[in-house]
């Protein structure tokens, strides 16, 4: 039998500025867990690594990138099991509150559509110049690759100075994720959460990725 508590959306926001995030044990789990990794995965986006391959895949598809424009799709999308991942961290619970979070301007989705159907997404939560990578899915093959590309050039173009991506995994690596330890991540927290940033919501997607070719830094 759980013990679940339920949590205000302001504790969730008051956990990620002290370094904490919350997840539950399984999607049928009524409680949720915060957890502090001795590691903590991050991704670099000043400037940001984005393979070419991916980058030119972002330009010539036909898929369309939003923001914000299906929250609740995507958050449901992430918490479906996939072929790798019988079950979810992402809980109802969960759902709720970053649904909450996301009414209240904390918590962003971008999605991807192949004409009308969503294919894939991402969202996570920003707090200052810190933007703290919650989960993805795809649909398709690459759906959330371009997601995240799509972010982290957003990011990148807004002036912020974190993105974390709490566990180091295959899939992220190719984007230059780098684990340091707890310590180091708080220092860089706290600095991220002193300095303001802006997410680029009505910036067109040229704009953002030319930006970032300029930067000449992507990885082949």
């Amino acid at each position: 039998m759980s013990n679940a508590y339920i949590y205000a959306p302001e504790t969730i926001i008051k956990a990620y500025s002290l370094g904490v995030f919350p997840m539950a044990e399984s999607r049928e789990d009524g409680a949720i867990h915060f957890y502090e990794p001795l590691l903590r995965g991050i991704l670099p986006i000043a400037p940001p690594h984005i393979p070419r391959r991916l980058l030119r895949l972002v330009r010539q598809t036909s898929w369309r990138v939003t923001i914000n424009q299906d929250f609740r799709a995507v958050i449901e999308g992430c918490a479906e099991p996939t072929e790798s991942r019988a079950d979810s961290w992402i809980n109802p619970e969960i759902i709720r509150l970053y649904l909450a979070l996301h009414k209240m301007g904390f918590a962003h989705s971008f999605e991807v559509w192949e004409g009308d159907t969503l294919i894939g997404g991402l969202y996570g939560i920003r707090l200052g110049s810190a933007f703290f990578g919650e989960s993805m899915f795809s649909r398709r093959s690459n759906a959330s690759k371009i997601a995240l590309a799509h972010l982290m050039a957003r990011l990148y173009f807004g002036k912020f100075t974190l993105l974390d991506a709490q566990f180091a995994n295959d899939h992220l690596r190719q984007f230059g994720l780098l684990e340091i330890p707890k310590k180091d991540f708080q220092t860089r927290l706290q600095a991220a959460l002193a300095q303001p940033a802006e997410l680029p919501l009505d910036i067109e997607d040229k704009v953002i990725f030319d930006h970032l070719a300029q930067a000449k830094t992507l990885t082949s």
